[in-house]
């Protein structure tokens, strides 16, 4: 189905109705608290684009990690141009249009190319890191070992995370959590890491 704009509710319907990968739906990753909160519309002006992207990141990102790791949650995940600059002038969470480009915002380019991201939450391993039985640098040395991701961003409630794909996938992770920072920027797969993820497995 091709769906060049979304002109109607029947438009909308469609679009959330198209299948991104095995599991996911259009319409799993266009809820916003933020679009439900101020009313504001929150859909792809470019629906061809947005369902390339998002279908990249559904295939080569989430797909794999529920495989592993059992049903994700997705927490957030596309932003409309509307949606994400009203977050941000609200102090809501969200950096500016031009940051989420290729980011959350998946139907407009950044200056490399075009990407998607979604912050999602793995209910198994959440589990596990609230009885401090893991850390999310574990998750994170796995990820990065076993998917071409492009970021990933880690958050201190219910250790969410986006993970974002990209034509150009730059694979850096940075924590919020402590030890706040970059764990690795640029790097490529490496054996040695295996060792910081046994426990996962």
């Amino acid at each position: 189905m091709t769906i060049k704009k979304v002109s109607s509710i029947a438009k909308l319907e469609d679009l959330g109705r198209i299948k991104l990968s095995k599991s996911f739906f259009m319409r799993d990753f266009m809820y916003s608290e933020i679009a439900n909160w101020y009313g504001v519309p929150n859909f792809p002006d470019h629906p061809k684009k947005a369902i390339y992207t998002g279908t990249l990141l559904c295939e080569q990102l989430l797909e794999p990690l529920q495989e592993k790791f059992g049903r994700i949650a997705i927490r957030s995940a596309y932003r409309s141009p509307s949606v994400n600059q009203l977050g941000n002038k609200k102090g809501h969470n969200c950096a500016s249009n031009e940051k989420n480009f290729a980011s959350h915002i998946w139907d407009y380019p950044d200056a490399k190319g075009y990407g998607a991201t979604a912050c999602i939450v793995i209910p198994s391993f959440l589990a596990l890191y609230e009885k401090d039985q893991v850390n999310w640098q574990q998750l994170a040395y796995w990820i990065h070992n076993n998917l071409n991701y492009n970021h990933l961003q880690f958050f201190p409630k219910l250790c969410a995370f986006n993970i974002g794909w990209h034509e150009q996938p730059a694979r850096e992770i940075y924590s919020y959590i402590q030890p706040k920072g970059y764990l690795l920027r640029g790097k490529a797969m490496n054996k040695e890491f295996e060792q910081f993820y046994p426990d996962l497995i």
